[in-house]
């Protein structure tokens, strides 16, 4: 990327952006109407500043937009950044939105009867199979882990496995399908990520903006 061209920052889809924006225009970026319409499919965005642009992608893959490159800043939820670990991300600034957990869950009958301190061997249904297996062999416990992109709540009830590792913001989604929490594996918050190699070609630029969301934060 030369440094004539326009910076792109990665935004997530869902109900994390409804967060975030407050941040972003605090921040001094304003996106065309075309963002707020949601009749438009476009994904990309100009915005009031000629130096940037807007991106809006699944949370998933902001972190490796701006892994690669292709996008040179973004916000991202520090559950994504654990599962996917990018050695080119940088993070240094906590957004302080989207807060939530990432927790283990199993149906509220077995709770009595269980204890978590003794599993040797756990069968878990996540979108976070590499924060799963990590958490669990810091305890040596071996994980098997079955990858699903959704209804998480639904595994142990049809029979596919009897935990689940997955967000949790208010508790009700698992109270209504008759799981309770019983560990806590990480708190989550979104974050501003930036791609370091970006980082060190563009210092200026892109240290401005994480000044900018930096003092939207504050004011927040």
């Amino acid at each position: 990327m030369s440094a004539n061209e326009s910076l792109m920052l990665a935004l997530p889809k869902g109900r994390i952006l409804g967060e975030v924006m407050p941040l972003v225009r605090r921040a001094g970026l304003e996106p065309e109407p075309a963002f707020d319409d949601p009749d438009s499919r476009q994904l990309r965005f100009a915005t009031n500043r000629s130096e940037i642009g807007l991106i809006r992608v699944r949370s998933f893959d902001v972190a490796t937009f701006v892994a690669f490159g292709a996008a040179q800043l973004g916000v991202a939820g520090n559950d994504v950044l654990m599962e996917f670990d990018y050695p080119e991300i940088y993070a240094p600034l906590d957004l302080k939105v989207g807060r939530c957990r990432l927790a283990v869950a199993e149906p509220r009958e077995m709770v009595a009867g269980d204890d978590p301190a003794r599993w040797s061997h756990v069968r878990v249904a996540t979108k976070y199979p590499e924060i799963t297996r990590r958490h669990f062999a810091a305890r040596g416990v071996q994980a098997e882990c079955i990858k699903l992109s959704g209804a998480m709540e639904l595994a142990p009830r049809l029979g596919l496995c009897r935990r689940i590792v997955d967000l949790v913001s208010t508790g009700q989604t698992l109270k209504a399908n008759g799981l309770v929490e019983v560990e806590h594996i990480a708190d989550v918050s979104a974050r501003l990520v930036v791609n370091r190699a970006a980082l060190k070609t563009r210092p200026e630029e892109i240290g401005t903006w994480i000044e900018r969301f930096r003092e939207a934060v504050d004011g927040a």
